[in-house]
């Protein structure tokens, strides 16, 4: 492994060019994307387009004249291309969290009679929190089992089967299609969670039967911090959906300022407040550039990217273990690693310039985000990290502390 062979791989990547791009400071290797993605140099100017121009001298004349009305459906539309989906099935809006209330709310709805949603230990808090929450209005029941032991734990009172496609600690990837039907042959219902992976893993939940899905959209679709995330529902479902945040903007005909609820049709109806004009333009800007690139070009590169720094790393520090699966087919677009002070060993590399993140209470996490991310930032952050763990670098009073926000 050396530093011309990467520029080498980076010198025959068909995705260099967009690396330009993105606005990345010169002195930093950005290893985390898979939390907060880069800015797009292109969003600036179009958040400034929407303010002055828009905003500022056509005011509220832009929801029609600038079709600020249909961003969720438009936004959400380019996205379904990315997760194989169809547009009518996707809308983009509110937070992951919140469209993942929505996601299981339905699925209890339709799934009369089961309460359980079946889950696994350590999957990303948030998802458990809301199931927690509803379990507290008496609405559902949290289950969890081990991956291992998933689909033996399906069963009659299960209404849906919620896992996160990519795990957010490891990178291990479930099989979609296998847990999708062995939840479906129960009688239950498949809900993705979907945010570690859209935008840098080719998805297809048509080819899956996926029934439901969310993501966010400040990851690998670069939207920003706080960026709306996005819904998926099969079409095979839309008639039979029920939103339990039913807001306006999900009425049949919200200008008509009716006093009763009716729902609109297909995924509208999962619209609850106003969108978020700001936010949802800075991610379709993201959703642009992902969408230019390809999902399959993106895939290819990010298990070249990962696979490459895997064994830089093991050349570098083999005192770190591996915590994500050796197989690059089966893990997402990041790699984590194992170590006692795996805190003070990222707070270190931070410091040298390396920005991955920590994950209590051992895991060492980068990721890698393919569209900006090269083959030469792989082997240097490797060197960089190799350097602080055989120094011991890592081991000084002002790493000791957990007080950082990671």
């Amino acid at each position: 492994m050396s530093l011309k062979e990467a520029c080498a791989l980076d010198a025959a990547d068909p995705l260099r060019f967009f690396r330009e791009r993105f606005s990345l400071p010169e002195d930093t290797i950005y290893l985390d994307g898979n939390s907060l993605g880069a800015l797009p140099r292109a969003t600036p100017a179009r958040i400034a387009e929407v303010v002055a121009r828009e905003w500022g001298e056509s005011l509220i004349r832009s929801w029609n004249d600038s079709d600020w009305i249909t961003l969720p459906q438009r936004v959400g539309g380019k996205i379904a291309g990315l997760i194989g989906a169809a547009p009518e099935e996707v809308v983009a809006c509110d937070s992951t969290s919140v469209n993942l209330y929505k996601a299981l709310a339905a699925a209890l709805v339709l799934r009369p009679g089961r309460k359980v949603i079946l889950s696994e230990p350590g999957n990303f808090p948030t998802d458990l929190y809301v199931v927690e929450g509803l379990e507290r209005l008496g609405l559902a029941e949290l289950r969890l089992a081990e991956p291992g032991q998933i689909i033996g734990a399906i069963d009659a009172n299960v209404a849906a089967v919620m896992l996160t496609h990519v795990h957010y600690k490891s990178g291990r990837v479930h099989d979609m299609a296998a847990l999708t039907a062995a939840a479906q042959a129960q009688g239950a219902l498949a809900v993705w969670d979907l945010s570690h992976s859209a935008g840098a893993l080719e998805i297809d939940l048509t080819a899956c039967n996926a029934d439901l899905a969310v993501g966010c959209g400040y990851k690998y679709l670069n939207g920003g911090p706080g960026a709306p995330g996005f819904i998926y529902a099969a079409a095979r479902h839309h008639a039979g959906l029920i939103n339990p945040l039913s807001g306006w903007m999900g009425h049949a005909a919200p200008f008509a300022f009716a006093d009763a609820y009716a729902p609109a049709p297909g995924m509208a109806r999962m619209l609850s407040g106003t969108p978020p004009v700001l936010g949802l333009a800075a991610l379709e800007v993201g959703t642009d550039l992902v969408t230019a690139a390809g999902m399959a070009a993106l895939t290819a590169k990010s298990r070249a990217l990962t696979q490459f720094f895997i064994a830089a790393m093991a050349e570098q520090t083999p005192a770190l273990e591996l915590a994500s699966p050796a197989d690059p087919c089966a893990r997402g677009s990041q790699v984590s690693f194992r170590h006692p002070h795996a805190y003070a060993i990222c707070q270190a590399a931070i410091a040298a310039g390396v920005i991955g993140d920590f994950r209590d209470p051992d895991i060492l996490r980068f990721g890698f985000a393919p569209l900006y991310i090269g083959f030469a930032d792989a082997w240097n952050a490797a060197r960089i990290v190799g350097q602080i763990v055989a120094s011991g670098a890592w081991d000084r009073e002002q790493f000791r502390t957990r007080n950082a926000v990671t």
